[in-house]
């Protein structure tokens, strides 16, 4: 037991400090690279917190499980949209970028609603994967040719202090890059071992305390899977990098549905199936969680406390909902009646008046 306990608290400590070194190094290398702290969360941070999730995800293709996939990659948009983004703003209030309210989310929605109609029937091809996949490539190129040409302006102007001074500058400059791509690999490796360790500690003593799988599947594993990103985002949020979080969580879930879904559906046996359960309740509710967010981060270009707890609310209530089909089969008509005429209802209005007073207020 006391192994396992050092196990965990050990596997903590590398999380918070694989968080400290990546949003450090990324950080870093957004100023050394005169590119913004957005771009940075939005691929290099973002592609890397999503990548052991893709590991993962082409394994269980190779081996005929790529169903389980589709349950990860939904979980994980579900759990970054509404944990992550709600935990980050619940700290400290994030500035929403309006890069990502122009073009992010768009794309971000874009992908989301190619995806649910690509499942729809039930499975998805590789055709359709490799849809997925080029569109991923696509954007990617579109975001470099954005950076190159923002920061051609920065290369003109005259020479004034010569090679001789100029040289040493390039030298050092390359050093501190290295260095901080140095900081942003240890921080993915210390991200991916701490989740690892901690979890798997977490689950052998709930085990031995006699806490139920069920319970064990739906709360340690299932935060355990978006701990890099839980972790990456909040320490982002306390530098004062909220750019970072916006763009983690966002970037992450591009990722997850081009890239990870993409690839998965590509070395599938044959056509990847979808668990009907997906298609019942989870598929539905990543896109309209997905769909809300756009007027709730719109609202005043920010993500404030309130919408922070708003979001935590609507992820307890996921939760809530997948307790209850497991236990019962089905959702008890109170429960369903609470959140389909009384929470949903409200939080409605509270987004779209939301996004009605911010509108109001840019005009003025």
């Amino acid at each position: 037991m006391w192994i396992l306990i050092a196990q965990f608290v050990f596997g903590v400590l590398l999380l918070v400090a694989g968080a400290e070194w990546l949003v450090r190094g990324a950080a870093n290398l957004a100023r050394a690279c005169g590119v913004s702290a957005l771009l940075i969360g939005l691929t290099v941070v973002a592609f890397g917190t999503s990548a052991p999730e893709l590991a993962v995800s082409i394994n269980a293709a190779r081996q005929g499980t790529a169903g389980i996939a589709v349950g990860n990659v939904l979980g994980s948009n579900i759990a970054n949209l509404l944990l992550v983004l709600g935990l980050s703003a619940l700290l400290m209030p994030l500035a929403v970028n309006r890069q990502v309210l122009r073009q992010e989310m768009p794309v971000l929605i874009v992908a989301t609603v190619l995806s649910v109609i690509f499942l729809l029937d039930g499975s998805m091809t590789r055709l359709e994967g490799g849809a997925l996949f080029v569109l991923a490539v696509l954007y990617t190129v579109f975001q470099v040719w954005q950076v190159r040409r923002a920061g051609a302006p920065a290369q003109e102007g005259d020479d004034t202090h010569g090679d001789d001074e100029a040289a040493p500058a390039e030298e050092s400059r390359g050093r501190g890059v290295l260095a901080d791509c140095g900081l942003i690999v240890a921080g993915l490796v210390g991200l991916v071992w701490g989740a690892d360790w901690l979890v798997q500690a977490a689950v052998e003593v709930a085990r031995q305390l006699g806490v139920s799988e069920f319970i064990i599947g739906l709360t340690i594993v299932a935060v355990g899977t978006s701990l890099p990103e839980i972790a990456t985002s909040l320490v982002a949020v306390r530098k004062g990098e909220g750019d970072l979080a916006v763009g983690n969580v966002v970037g992450s879930n591009l990722f997850n549905l081009l890239v990870v879904l993409g690839l998965t559906a590509v070395f599938a046996r044959g056509a990847m199936p979808v668990p009907d359960a997906a298609l019942e309740f989870d598929l539905w509710f990543m896109l309209v969680s997905t769909l809300v967010c756009l007027p709730l981060m719109a609202a005043q270009q920010r993500v404030g406390r309130a919408q922070g707890a708003l979001l935590l609310v609507w992820y307890a209530v996921y939760v809530l909902w997948l307790v209850l089909v497991t236990r019962f089969g089905s959702i008890p008509s109170v429960a369903a009646q609470v959140i389909l005429y009384g929470l949903l209802p409200v939080s409605l209005v509270w987004v779209l008046g939301g996004w009605v007073r911010g509108r109001c207020c840019a005009r003025r």
